[in-house]
């Protein structure tokens, strides 16, 4: 169905990082950061391209943190791209509707609201997600807010396609549904079909990157691990950095 060519390759000139999951665990992301530039540094007459794969938030001690950092990232480096994941959406939804917290709360809202510093819920009524909800909007830094509702879908550098879940198989890129490139997960997972683009997505932990034909899958589960993974892809190469 595809014509994608049998070494991927990123364009001439490029040097590009995808950063896996960080949920919370600023001091990996920091530790990788320092990791990737130095590695960069190293590159002539290259530009280098980092591409967060989302999932920013939840779990770890300091999403907080993590989204100050990040923000701090874009405004230095114009090259940085930063793709939403499905603990994003879940915070976007929240702020929507204070009755979406139960949902955000079983996969690791608390923690966020926690390094903001609101109290979580204690019982589950809806005048307390209202307060709560009220309190954390309240806490929120506008940045914050506005750089996790700009996070974008997916990135494309050549025969690369970086989204944070995967893409539902046979169909084309530009009809995927956005729902889909967040939470997708055995449909995407266990398909063998050769996609339009070699994927590379988080989302889908394993405590090692997931290499396979037609995805690379590189969620190494850091805030239970201490891994976060970069993969650097330049020309047909390949290789990992992790903390």
């Amino acid at each position: 169905m595809w014509h994608r060519p049998a070494r991927p390759s990123v364009p001439a000139g490029l040097r590009v990082y995808a950063i896996g999951d960080v949920h919370g665990r600023l001091d990996l992301l920091d530790r990788l950061l320092e990791t990737t530039q130095r590695d960069a540094s190293r590159a002539r007459n290259q530009t280098a391209v980092r591409v967060f794969l989302g999932d920013y938030i939840d779990r770890g001690p300091d999403s907080a943190g993590v989204i100050a950092r990040l923000i701090e990232l874009q405004e230095r480096d114009s090259h940085a791209v930063f793709l939403r994941g499905n603990h994003e959406q879940m915070l976007l939804d929240f702020l929507d509707d204070p009755h979406r917290y139960q949902a955000w709360c079983k996969i690791g809202g608390e923690q966020t609201l926690l390094s903001y510093g609101v109290t979580p819920p204690l019982f589950d009524e809806d005048s307390v997600f209202q307060d709560v909800h009220g309190a954390f909007a309240l806490v929120l830094p506008k940045q914050h807010r506005k750089f996790i509702g700009l996070t974008k879908y997916t990135h494309v550098e050549g025969d690369y396609l970086f989204v944070h879940a995967g893409i539902r198989p046979q169909v084309h890129l530009n009809e995927q549904n956005p729902q889909d490139l967040m939470w997708i997960r055995e449909d995407f997972l266990s398909s063998s079909s050769k996609f339009e683009k070699l994927v590379v997505h988080g989302h889908s932990g394993k405590k090692a990157p997931d290499v396979r034909p037609n995805r690379i899958g590189i969620d190494t589960l850091a805030y239970t691990t201490g891994d976060l993974t970069a993969l650097v892809l330049e020309g047909t190469k390949r290789r990992f950095l992790k903390t």
